[in-house]
């Protein structure tokens, strides 16, 4: 068993294990409950046997928890028609021709990472994935930020392969337009 004890996990893993729920559940609330969810598992449990470092199971245990409350939130909540979501926010498949190409390809950045560490950009970007629908949302940080497995995000998030990879495409036309508007075009 490592030298920690239950009562150190807080200290040492608490500001990971938030910013880790946080960025899944996008709500200081459920990110903050589901951390707690998490310790008090792990110390009533107490099945913590050393054979992993201690955030790893910890960050075990949260993943379980997030899943937890996106399923409740999702049985909550009535199931948005997507479709006519995505319609109602001006995304539309304008970028893409009959075959599936792009009618016109997205502007080529210089230099990326130079601006993705501009805290500007950072900021926008947040503005125009808030303006997503969640479940987009959530497709697209799983996916593109996170690069969890397809299986992974379709079982979390239950939906069909071929649902999510619809679901992606608006996530990202969604943004492309939202960046074109608020960030390239300044």
């Amino acid at each position: 068993m490592s030298n920690q004890t239950p009562h150190d996990w807080l200290n040492e893993h608490g500001d990971y294990l938030y910013r880790f729920a946080l960025a899944r559940l996008r709500d200081t609330h459920l990110a903050e409950d589901a951390v707690q969810e998490t310790l008090l598992a792990a110390i009533q449990s107490q099945t913590y046997e050393g054979k992993s470092a201690p955030r790893t199971w910890l960050t075990g245990i949260l993943k379980h928890k997030i899943i937890d409350l996106i399923r409740k939130q999702s049985r909550e909540k009535p199931s948005e028609d997507l479709s006519q979501t995505v319609a109602d926010e001006g995304v539309v498949d304008e970028f893409f021709n009959e075959s599936g190409h792009w009618a016109d390809r997205p502007q080529a950045w210089a230099a990326p990472d130079d601006e993705l560490e501009q805290k500007q950009f950072l900021v926008i970007l947040q503005n125009c994935m808030d303006r997503l629908p969640k479940k987009l949302s959530r497709l697209f940080l799983m996916r593109d930020i996170f690069e969890d497995d397809n299986q992974a995000i379709c079982k979390e998030l239950e939906i069909s392969p071929t649902n999510a990879w619809v679901m992606l495409y608006r996530a990202r036309m969604g943004l492309r337009k939202c960046l074109e508007l608020h960030w390239l075009e300044t």
